[in-house]
């Protein structure tokens, strides 16, 4: 039996709140939470502003520790690591997409797409190749020597979901991926990540206010009181 993309057992993430240890204050802002998402998956997680869903994210990818708990990528734990063999983890397994697209200003749309071949010591000349396919995928083939600055804000994000993408990872995170988007932009970069997320078979989980993206996923789950739960 194959093992789930990613596993969540009984996260837990604490705050303190205060400057004292005498007043500080512990705030929990996941409860327990526990999901398992086989490969190809799309799952969608929504909740109310403040509900700890951009902290889960962060905390399946790696990004922040669970106070107690364990998130589980592959069958690996990418917690209790040192920050070089998490990174390793995320390069090897995971692609971000984010609502802004932390692309590097400096460096073309080609660079940036290869930037995380180049980071697994691909050689520069078979990244990029890669990454001039991914973008001429996405719309972007006569864009590939354009910096960020140079291109709309669609252009960026679609560029931003091939970065996530070329390294054909087990799981996709998404915060929010179309959130600063119109609507025709955002269903462009959508659409485009559930083709993706079916030739690639790549797990999708994205965390998002607009049910009717939700409503596209496979399965919806609801972040509330610091637990995750199917919606109603």
């Amino acid at each position: 039996m194959t093992s789930p993309v990613l596993e969540c057992r009984n996260v837990v993430r604490s705050f303190r709140e205060g400057s004292s240890s005498r007043n500080a204050l512990t705030l929990t802002v996941l409860n327990g939470v526990d999901l398992v998402v086989p490969a190809a998956e799309r799952v969608a997680i929504i909740g109310a502003s403040g509900s700890g869903k951009t902290t889960l994210l962060q905390i399946m990818g790696g990004l922040d520790e669970p106070t107690t708990g364990e998130v589980l990528v592959n069958g690996k734990s990418m917690h209790g690591r040192d920050e070089a063999a998490k990174g390793d983890l995320r390069n090897r397994y995971i692609g971000f997409v984010y609502q802004f697209h932390h692309l590097l200003p400096e460096f073309s749309a080609e660079e940036n797409v290869a930037m995380p071949l180049m980071i697994r010591r691909e050689t520069r000349a078979d990244a990029l190749q890669q990454a001039r396919e991914l973008l001429a995928r996405v719309g972007l083939g006569e864009r590939l020597n354009h910096k960020p600055g140079e291109l709309s804000g669609g252009e960026r994000q679609r560029a931003a979901v091939a970065g996530a993408l070329i390294t054909r990872p087990q799981l996709v995170l998404a915060d929010e991926p179309t959130g600063n988007l119109d609507s025709g932009n955002g269903e462009h970069v959508l659409q485009l990540m559930l083709e993706l997320n079916q030739e690639l078979q790549t797990s999708l989980i994205i965390v998002t206010h607009d049910h009717s993206i939700a409503e596209r996923m496979d399965r919806i789950l609801v972040l509330e009181d610091g637990k995750l739960k199917a919606a109603s």
